[in-house]
């Protein structure tokens, strides 16, 4: 996996810096695209004193001028980018009755649109090596529901449908499309901002999960570096469950 270059965004922390870290390892040149800059950085910086290489990038995923402009700073550092990470998103929770029209379009502008921008945007470099690899980070509630996140889980339903698609789509130009919903994961944004909102003990929670634990950003990490591997080349269009078991796929 030397000689190939992936985009991983919402890279500067949780989910995504862990992909970051975790591909890197592996020998991947790394494009850490956020938001926050700084903590782009700062990853970054944790790749290179591990011996890896990768770049800081910044822009919003629902915007395509940036994306683009990003990708080109990516390719002009370490070439063509055949891998991407699609974990960038944002989530709120809102009774179904209180969520307006700007809330549910902010919703599916981040994380479904925002998606396919990012996607559609490396794919040319993709199709020209004949090869490729798209990982889409979408949700557990997209699978289970979630009170209050009717937006959100559609949303993540969105990406899981895109995936299958696309896998359909893109098969024949050797490019594999992939989804993994994580499940109470924690040590993420999401997680610590919305902990105030767990409606049970985190040892009652633990219990509920078929292996004892919730997850970690480096369980999904794991998934994501092998569905990126060719040892997972006659895998696409799959929903690769990382939560414990406590959701099947």
């Amino acid at each position: 996996m030397t000689s190939k270059t992936a985009l991983v965004t919402g890279a500067a922390a949780g989910i995504g810096k862990a992909c970051a870290l975790r591909l890197a390892a592996e020998g991947i040149n790394v494009g850490v695209l956020d938001l926050n800059l700084a903590g782009c950085e700062e990853v970054v910086a944790e790749i290179e004193a591990a011996g890896g290489r990768a770049i800081a990038l910044q822009a919003s995923i629902a915007d395509r001028a940036q994306v683009s402009a990003a990708v080109d700073k990516l390719r002009a550092a370490f070439g063509p980018v055949t891998i991407v990470v699609n974990n960038a998103g944002i989530s709120n929770f809102i009774p179904f009755e209180e969520l307006t029209e700007s809330d549910w379009d902010r919703m599916f502008e981040i994380n479904t649109k925002g998606t396919f921008i990012v996607t559609q945007v490396v794919l040319p470099d993709m199709k020209a090596a004949n090869w490729g690899r798209v990982v889409n980070i979408s949700s557990s509630s997209a699978q289970s529901g979630s009170v209050e996140q009717v937006h959100y889980s559609a949303s993540k339903g969105a990406v899981i449908s895109m995936t299958r698609s696309l896998a359909q789509a893109l098969g024949p130009f050797g490019i594999t499309v992939n989804n993994i919903p994580p499940g109470a994961v924690m040590n993420t944004i999401m997680s610590e901002e919305n902990k105030h909102r767990f409606k049970m003990p985190m040892d009652t929670l633990k219990r509920m999960i078929p292996v004892g634990r919730t997850g970690e950003p480096e369980d999904i990490a794991n998934a994501c570096a092998w569905l990126v591997d060719e040892r997972s080349s006659y895998v696409t269009g799959q929903t690769i469950g990382v939560n414990g078991g406590r959701v099947p796929s």
